[in-house]
Formats: C-alpha cells, sequence, structure tokens
C-alpha cells in the first residue's frame, strides 16, 4: 500500500492510496483460508472443499470484502498516522474503472479541524438579568388556573341553553336511519360555544332545555379522519338531560384540594416556582447569549467550509418549512433568499462558537459521563415508538456520529455553565419586557451586516438559537437513518379502528362522539 498527500491548503487535505492487485490477491488467499472450514458443499466432507471450488462460488464476495476492509483500514491508519481531525466524514472513492487483478486506487478527501489557540476565558464579564416573581403575576396565574378548571351548577328547568352554558346530553348517531358504531354516548359533557363537537351541533342546540328530546341534522367535514364518514350527512338523536350555567370559581382551599392539592398556599407556592423556572430559563439564554458575543469577538480562526454548509442548509431547510406555512408563501421565499448571505454568516459563526466550546471543554476537562449519556439515549428513544425505541438505541450505539449529535446540546450546556464559575457576573433586576428585549437585542447584534428595518419574523426563527445551541466540533447528521418518530399526539388523535368514527372535529381513541 502507497499513500500520497495531493492537496494541503488550509483545512483541505486529500490523498491517494494504491493497493497492488498482488496485495490484494494475498488478502483474499487469507480470507478463503480463513472461511474454507465452514463451506459446505455436495461431495466434499467439512472443511475439505477445495480452495479453487470456494473461489469459484465465493471469490466475488470475498473479494469486495476484502476491498472494503482494506479502504475503511487504510483510512483509519491514515488518520491516525497523520494525526488528523476530520471535521465531517471524510469522502472516499475507488477508481470508477477498478476491477479485480488490477490495482486499487482511492482518493481521499477531508477538511480538519483548526488549530484553535487556548481559548481565552479569563477576564469574561456578565451581566445576570433577573426578574422578579411578584404576588400580582401568581395571582394572575392563579386567575388563568381557575378559568381552565370551570365549575357548572344546574340550571332552572326552563332556562334555555345560550353560549357557555354546559349541557349533560345522551346521543345516537346515525347514517341513513341506521346507529354507527362509536357515535353514541351517555352523560356526555358539552359547553355550547366550545366548538369541540363538528360545526353544526352545537349551534341547534342553543335554546333547548333540561328534558327536552331534539334530531340534529348535521354534515361531516370534507378532510373528516374517518373516510366512510367524511363529507356524509348525518343525524343525531339528543337527550337533553341538564342546562348548567357557569358558577364563580373561588380561589381558596378547597379549589385547590380539587387539583389534588393540600391547600391554596400550596398551589401559590407551585405556581411561583414555575414562574420563576420560566423567568430562569429566560435569564440563562441571555447570559448564553452575552457569553458567546464575547467569545466570538475575542477569537477568529478558519473554520471547515463543509461544516458551515451542512448548518446552514439545517438553517435554511427550517427557513424554507416557516416560508412554505407563511400566509404569502412567495413573498416569504423572496425574502430570506434576499438575506441569504446574513444566514450563511450566522451558520459560520455557529461553527466557529461550536468548535471554540469544544476546545475549552476538552482544555478542562468537561466531560458527559456515562450515566448522563444513558439517560440521553434513553429519553431520546421515549420519542419515538415503543416497538422502535430498542432499535433507536441500538442505532444509537452503534453510530458514533449520531451519539455525539445526541451528546452535543447537554456538552455544550456543560461547558457553558463551567463559564459561568470563571466568569464576573453582576446581578440586576428587570421587568420581563426589559429581559425580552435584552435576549432580542443580542439577536439583532449577532446577525451579519446590515439587517434590514422591517426584518420578518420568520428571521427571528432561524436567529434565535444562533450560537445558542451550536454543536461541538466534528458533528455531523447521523449516516444511517434513525428509527421514525412516533407521530405528534394530534396525528395519535384518530381511533386505532377506523370503524370507531366519531362526530367530532378530531375524535381521539375512545372519546364519546361528537368531542376532539
Amino acid at each position: 500500500m502507497q499513500t500520497q498527500q495531493t492537496v494541503n491548503e488550509g483545512l483541505k487535505r486529500a490523498y491517494v492510496i494504491t493497493f497492488t492487485a498482488a496485495e490484494l490477491a494475498e488478502k483474499v488467499d487469507a480470507e478463503i483460508k480463513k472461511v474454507a472450514p465452514q463451506v459446505r458443499m455436495p461431495g466434499f466432507r467439512p472443511g475439505k472443499v477445495p480452495a479453487n471450488l470456494i473461489r469459484k462460488m465465493h471469490g466475488a464476495a470475498l473479494h469486495g470484502q476484502v476491498v472494503n476492509d482494506a479502504i475503511r483500514e487504510a483510512v483509519d491508519s491514515l488518520l491516525r498516522d497523520e494525526g488528523l481531525r476530520p471535521a465531517m466524514q471524510p469522502e472516499v472513492r475507488l477508481n470508477p474503472d477498478y476491477a479485480e487483478g488490477k490495482d486499487a486506487e482511492i482518493t481521499v478527501n477531508l477538511e480538519v479541524l483548526p488549530q484553535i489557540e487556548a481559548p481565552k476565558i479569563e477576564g469574561l464579564k456578565l451581566e445576570k438579568l433577573v426578574v422578579p416573581v411578584t404576588d400580582e403575576q401568581v395571582d394572575e396565574a392563579l386567575a388563568r388556573i381557575a378559568a381552565q378548571n370551570k365549575s357548572y351548577k344546574d340550571a332552572a328547568k326552563t332556562k334555555k341553553a345560550a353560549a357557555g352554558d354546559q349541557l349533560i346530553i345522551d346521543f345516537v348517531g346515525k347514517l341513513d336511519g341506521e346507529p354507527f358504531e362509536g357515535g353514541s354516548a351517555t352523560d356526555a359533557a358539552l359547553v355550547l360555544g366550545s366548538g369541540t363537537f363538528i360545526p353544526g351541533f352545537e349551534d341547534a342546540l342553543i335554546g333547548v332545555k333540561t328534558g327536552e328530546e331534539k334530531t340534529i341534522t348535521v354534515t361531516f367535514p370534507a378532510d373528516y379522519q374517518a373516510a366512510h364518514l367524511a363529507g356524509k350527512e348525518a343525524t343525531f338523536d339528543v337527550t337533553v338531560k341538564a342546562v348548567k350555567v357557569e358558577t364563580e370559581t373561588k380561589l381558596d382551599d378547597d379549589f385547590a384540594k380539587s387539583l389534588g392539592l393540600d391547600s391554596l398556599d400550596k398551589l401559590k407556592e407551585i405556581m411561583r416556582g414555575q414562574l420563576e423556572q420560566q423567568t430562569a430559563g429566560l435569564t440563562r439564554t441571555q447570559m448564553k447569549r452575552a457569553l458567546l458575543d464575547q467569545l466570538a469577538a475575542g477569537h477568529s480562526f478558519e473554520v471547515p467550509a463543509s461544516m458551515v454548509e451542512a448548518e446552514f442548509q439545517q438553517i435554511w431547510a427550517q427557513l424554507e418549512q416557516e416560508a412554505a406555512n407563511d400566509a404569502d408563501p412567495e413573498a416569504a421565499r423572496k425574502q430570506i433568499e434576499a438575506e441569504k448571505d446574513e444566514y450563511r454568516a450566522i451558520a459560520e459563526r455557529r461553527v466557529r462558537l461550536g468548535l471554540l466550546l469544544s476546545e475549552i471543554g476538552q482544555a478542562n476537562g468537561v466531560e458527559v459521563t456515562g450515566q448522563e449519556m444513558s439517560m440521553l439515549i434513553q429519553q431520546a428513544a421515549m420519542q419515538y415508538r415503543p416497538e422502535d425505541r430498542e432499535r433507536f438505541v441500538q442505532y444509537i450505539q452503534s453510530e458514533p456520529m449520531a451519539a455525539a449529535q445526541l451528546r452535543a446540546p447537554l456538552y455544550e450546556d456543560k461547558v457553558v455553565d463551567f463559564l459561568f464559575d470563571k466568569a464576573e457576573i453582576t446581578t440586576r433586576e428587570v421587568t420581563l419586557e426589559e429581559l425580552q428585549a435584552a435576549i432580542e437585542a443580542e439577536d439583532t447584534a449577532e446577525a451579519a451586516p446590515a439587517p434590514k428595518k422591517d426584518a420578518p419574523k420568520k428571521k427571528a426563527a432561524a436567529k434565535k438559537e444562533a450560537a445558542a445551541e451550536e454543536a461541538p466540533a466534528g458533528e455531523e447528521k447521523p449516516a444511517k437513518k434513525a428509527p421514525t418518530k412516533k407521530p405528534a399526539a394530534k396525528q395519535e388523535a384518530a381511533p386505532a379502528d377506523e370503524g370507531e368514527a366519531k362526530p367530532a372535529k378530531k375524535a381521539p381513541a375512545k372519546k364519546a362522539a361528537a368531542k376532539k
């Protein structure tokens, strides 16, 4: 085997590795001897099949395996012997006219990670903007909970149902006069005007009284999830068992107990903690971006173009998806096209900061423990269907790049926490609006030159996490295809059995007919 370097420009490297035909033939002969004891062939005792017959039957497959193994071993040796740190997976190609009996020539193209001077972490100064949680904010949060947990009391039997009232009803749905499966319910609670039933159902019950019976005719939406009901006209025989009116929800110990808590004070304590947790997340975001701005300003070095391109494509895919969902997709696409250079600059910044954080972490012994990695894998596996979780775990364990990608966010956060400990931090109390404005200002400051005055909201979607979610050096998309994630909750709303049709807008499995 001979190795020759053909390119050494900046971070780009290229090599040509040549295997002689004799070398490969020798490896094939060795492989034939290795597998001979396991070969079975009629007329020969086990292990006694002649080598020429084994070559005739399995030579092509063994030769292909030998070439693949030789290439893999050669590339591994090249990286090790030359001390190369690939930025992305090296591009390896076998000469297209290669055939058995000829010399094999492979080209290896790659970019290496830059040599970064010891990052400067001394003298970091950060301002921590904190938002104190007030009693008024806690009360507002409690009011929202109360609004979501309304209570109702029976109205007078002469009361005509109006929007906002709750009905307790029995109903039977019919197609062409025949009840259909899943179209009936008993003691179903329905708040008129809530929009939980299919169009027309709730409107038809305005004005009903307790004890009244009524037949409603409605049409299922054309896009209804149960195909045999989509666009069909159906009738529902409804019995109104009660008309209820909303009662004032008192925020007291009884209300807290209805939520499974001991007292109102305990509920307030929990709400305060949740509000503090929310603002603490924003505070960390603001501090992290300020930290990364300082690091970016103090370090400049060449970054691998392949990593920048991969990061840019990730940003661009997100932007195109958002543009497609915009009210005016064509205008949104034109706007992001006009700002393409800015987004590429953001991608470069992300990569540079990712490499910088990785270097800082390695230099200071920051690492993700095996226990932490196991927890990450198990948490990520929960995003998949139960039958795919084990396959996902095996995939992560067998694909170093995929494992590194999963580990990257936690590793980055641990490096950031390390830098927080090293920094001189001053604290200042601000309002929530001031904290949000500070974060938005950092988003704008990190953008590429000359952002436009009327920058679209879509732009913030890509920029808001620029440099806040950088992956450490060497991360890339997994080489193999991971198991498909389970659908989002709204996609799982359809009943497992399409025959279990329900006259709701989107019927959840096992819910009463006509409900979402």
